[in-house]
């Protein structure tokens, strides 16, 4: 069986060996630095700080039988401060004619912006590859898990929920953007600049241009990867824009990868969370749809599962399989949550 919980001190070992297979942008392959974000996240779990740009709150994906997490994801209740901004580059268009000579172009441009009061992030998405395939669909349960978690405490979060996308990367695995551009402008390589951007985004504005650069002096390598998503990420580009996202016309300064917002009451996982108590009754698999629940758990702050459930929207109630009922020891009227899968 597999079980969604949120995070703790216990999951260390696992979070590290998970952050050494894959790069982890949020949880790099450091020991210290994902011990301090466990707790830091442990403790907005149990009370969440009034400053919302503190709150961290991960996510893990939990193999029962191994008693070994092989996923994570998370949730940053507010990017973008007065402290630290959120950058973006803004994708937009100029037009450029001659009278004398009747010759006009349309030039694309990228421009760079802030946000001092940003949105809330959702990211830090990671399965362990070799469970990929898996027929429980376990990459979207770890990323339904924060829907199902924001339509539980929505004044946790701020109204709008932003993404953002990998774009695709060369054969040698660089940002053709950051070499036309960052590079030029910063003098470092792609990954130095993502690891100084986590605590440190005063160089970006110093140093980033902040007139509009136009992309018809970019290399068409570096001009296709604005705005689009990498082969891997194009699941997680289908998946938000299903649920309510939309690109916002706005791109990573540094790789170019999309940018993907919707406000929260309007994602359909949350419009359409169910709510009500377990009730006893004869189990229905003709009737049944599969769902995220969540439910009280006296190990766990967080708890939740997919199971299939039926759910009686006129008298707010749900059926359970027998093995989850017994599996948790769940008593009649348990308050459930629910989001469809």
């Amino acid at each position: 069986m597999f079980i969604l919980r949120n995070v703790n001190i216990q999951d260390l070992d696992d979070l590290y060996e998970l952050s050494g297979r894959m790069t982890f942008i949020n949880l790099p392959h450091n020991k210290r630095v994902i011990e301090d974000q466990i707790k830091r996240s442990m403790i907005c779990f149990n009370n969440p700080g009034d400053d919302l740009s503190n709150n961290y709150y991960f996510f893990v994906l939990e193999d029962t039988e191994k008693k070994k997490v092989i996923g994570v994801s998370m949730i940053h209740a507010q990017h973008g401060t007065e402290k630290e901004p959120h950058f973006f580059l803004r994708v937009s268009s100029e037009n450029k004619y001659s009278q004398s000579i009747n010759t006009g172009f349309v030039h694309g441009t990228l421009k760079l912006g802030l946000d001092t009061d940003g949105p809330t992030e959702i990211g830090g998405l990671v399965l362990d590859p070799s469970y990929r395939g898996n027929p429980h669909k376990l990459g979207k349960q770890i990323s339904f898990v924060r829907f199902l978690y924001m339509s539980l405490y929505p004044e946790r979060f701020k109204p709008v929920i932003h993404s953002e996308l990998m774009p695709p990367f060369d054969k040698d695995g660089n940002s053709p953007l950051w070499e036309a551009i960052g590079r030029r402008f910063m003098n470092m390589n792609y990954d130095e600049a993502d690891r100084l951007s986590r605590n440190n985004k005063e160089f970006i504005l110093s140093l980033y241009p902040s007139d509009n650069i136009y992309m018809t002096l970019l290399s068409p390598t570096a001009r296709n990867a604005v705005g689009k998503v990498g082969e891997e990420t194009q699941p997680v580009k289908r998946m938000l824009e299903k649920i309510g996202f939309e690109y916002t016309m706005e791109v990573d300064p540094f790789d170019g990868g999309p940018h993907y917002r919707c406000p929260l009451e309007k994602i359909s996982l949350v419009r359409n969370k169910m709510t009500g108590k377990l009730t006893s009754g004869e189990f229905n698999q003709n009737l049944a749809t599969t769902a995220l629940i969540s439910f009280a758990n006296k190990d766990y702050p967080f708890f939740a599962l997919m199971t299939d459930i039926v759910f009686d929207s006129k008298q707010n109630t749900f059926l359970l399989p027998d093995e989850v009922k017994n599996k948790f020891n769940l008593a009649q009227d348990l308050e459930i949550t629910a989001i469809p899968f």
